[in-house]
């Protein structure tokens, strides 16, 4: 039977493995949309878009709620993505006044290759798990990220 020392012991060396591992998931993601001109958080900008784009194209507020970022961010977001052409401001046709944001054909094209690299990424960081250790992280993975969220300061 472990100690309540022994757990915080564990779960404290848990917590430093999981970041230790995420930095390193993100230099490597880094890595691989450095080729496309694409920074992490452009990606997951563009990824949003996408998801959100079912029905219209999203709204600048529906981004950053999304993104749990303030709206400049995402201004600042869309400004880079709207030069390098994978995005444009489009304005609503029920209110001229509210700007949504849609993907262009440079932005769909650029979607397909950052799933090549996101894929590139997981692989290298995977490639020491054999198919059953994945399968088990995944499990774990999922367990953890469904869990309810704690509330409190």
């Amino acid at each position: 039977m472990s100690t309540a020392s022994e757990t915080d012991s564990t779960d404290g060396i848990l917590a430093e493995q999981l970041l230790r591992l995420t930095r390193r998931l993100h230099r490597i993601q880094k890595r691989h949309l450095e080729p496309l001109g694409i920074t992490p958080a452009q990606s997951r900008l563009l990824r949003t878009v996408a998801h959100l784009s079912a029905g219209q194209p999203p709204r600048m507020a529906d981004l950053a709620a999304r993104l749990e970022v303030v709206p400049r961010a995402v201004t600042t977001l869309v400004d880079g993505l709207e030069g390098a052409d994978c995005v444009r401001r489009v304005p609503d046709p029920a209110n001229r006044r509210v700007i949504r944001i849609e993907l262009t054909d440079t932005g769909r094209a650029t979607l397909r290759h950052l799933r090549n690299a996101r894929t590139g990424a997981a692989e290298e960081i995977l490639a020491p798990l054999t198919a059953d250790q994945r399968e088990v992280l995944g499990g774990l993975l999922n367990a953890l990220a469904d869990a309810p969220a704690e509330r409190g300061c």
